[in-house]
């Protein structure tokens, strides 16, 4: 009896391991056509190959082991993937994304992201240029929700500033990934903080207070060290920028922190948005069609992305790969805190999301990937949702400011005409909030 038990039990493991297959198939592909092109020379080789496109397989491979492992019927399995890409949670995940792209393209195409960077920049005295260039780094990404956009914005202004001052294109560099970054994971309409609410059902809000304890000490420390590091520089502004460019970002930031849905948030920045550019910049009400279509279309990729992982885990889920996960990340947490529980879940959690990103080199994918188990260990845990949505945003939003085949590195790198090695040896803010986020937890998590 014993020893048929025993087999049965190891006979469940390894199937349930066996069905975490699919994951590294996504992984294997993603990782290593980046590696391969990379070797070959090609630019943003990590981005060649959607993410949408390598899961592909991935989905493939589950169908085949549900088939062999499970005895399912492929019926079934398509109706277990339907309702996973189908789920709530997906689905409005989803939508926020379509509403936050469009939001960034008309702010950006009425003038608001250009004034947000003109009249930020013209507030710094010359010797504080190189913490200014962070702060409104942190402004811009908050408000756009994108380090990418904000660092595709700033990033020919800082170019201007080495090119005229000779100053280290390194450390301009460092100011601005750092403060993408800070944005990028505090900002409510990030796709990062968007993921990681809705897969832990946390409030918005609430994530952002609990973030905020952990990214303002590592923001203040790192303006101190971009501080000791200025030079003067002498900056002018090139265009005339009006205040009411900033009202649209304003006025998301204050709605959504006072706890007005999400939807409402986004869609009121999309209207105000068109209508400052309609009274300044005689934007035409096709042109702001136009560019809600287009800042759909920008979404595509991750939209796609998130129902197809939300399929695949429902798949994976049936299959036991999630539970067999979710039990060896948590057995390795508690040996790393043996005699408390919810600090085990936080390091679970925070282990998970951050090594995830360096096979996916995407914050928001990780994010993705790792919600479920991630949302196991929290329960388990008894972490708050708002805690665990915290540390999987915190600690992708990290490893993601210091991969140099990360997109923020290679677009600086590409742009300042430097090694996306020496982009992220800069990257001073991640750095020093992977030591705050896990001492400040340690602390919030003490007996």
């Amino acid at each position: 009896m014993s020893t048929s038990s025993t087999s049965e039990h190891s006979s469940a493991n390894r199937k349930n391991l066996i069905a975490l297959l699919p994951f590294v198939v996504f992984l294997g592909l993603f990782l290593g056509t980046g590696i391969i092109l990379t070797m070959q020379g090609s630019d943003f080789a990590f981005y060649q190959l959607p993410a949408s496109i390598a899961i592909i397989p991935a989905i493939f491979v589950a169908l085949y082991l549900g088939k062999i492992l499970g005895k399912e019927p492929i019926d079934k399995q398509i109706s277990q993937f339907i309702s996973g890409a189908g789920h709530a949670n997906i689905m409005t995940m989803c939508i926020i994304y379509l509403l936050a792209g469009a939001f960034a393209t008309v702010a950006k195409a009425t003038g608001s992201v250009d004034a947000s960077v003109q009249l930020g920049l013209a507030i710094f005295p010359s010797y504080l240029l190189l913490p200014g260039l962070f702060l409104v780094a942190a402004f811009l990404s908050t408000a756009m929700g994108t380090s990418m956009g904000t660092i595709a914005a700033i990033a020919p202004i800082a170019l201007g500033f080495i090119e005229s001052a000779g100053i280290d294109p390194a450390v301009v560099a460092g100011c601005l990934i750092s403060g993408a970054i800070f944005g990028d994971n505090l900002s409510i309409i990030s796709d990062t903080t968007i993921a990681s609410t809705r897969s832990q059902g946390a409030h918005m809000k609430d994530k952002f207070k609990v973030n905020f304890k952990f990214a303002v000490p590592a923001a203040i420390i790192c303006i101190i060290i971009f501080a000791s590091l200025g030079q003067d520089i002498n900056y002018e502004m090139t265009s005339d920028a009006a205040m009411i460019g900033l009202i649209p970002y304003v006025v998301i930031l204050v709605l959504a922190l006072s706890g007005v849905n999400v939807f409402v948030v986004l869609t009121l920045g999309i209207v105000l948005a068109a209508i400052i550019g309609m009274l300044t910049n005689d934007y035409q009400l096709s042109t702001w069609i136009s560019d809600i279509n287009a800042g759909f279309a920008s979404m595509q990729d991750i939209f796609i992305l998130s129902l197809f992982i939300g399929g695949l885990s429902e798949l994976i889920r049936h299959q036991g790969g999630l539970a067999a996960l979710t039990h060896t990340i948590e057995t390795f947490a508690r040996k790393l805190s043996p005699n408390n529980k919810k600090r085990a879940a936080g390091f679970g959690v925070a282990g998970l999301t951050f090594f995830c990103n360096f096979f996916t080199a995407n914050n928001t994918v990780s994010i993705i990937i790792t919600g479920e188990t991630a949302k196991e260990l929290a329960m388990d845990g008894e972490l708050t949702p708002a805690q665990s949505a915290s540390l999987l945003d915190i600690f992708a939003c990290i490893n993601q400011g210091l991969l140099p085949y990360g997109a923020q590195a290679l677009l600086l790198g590409a742009t300042l005409g430097i090694s996306p090695l020496a982009v992220v040896s800069h990257s001073f803010y991640p750095m020093i909030l992977f030591f705050a986020a896990g001492f400040a937890f340690w602390r919030m998590t003490k007996d």
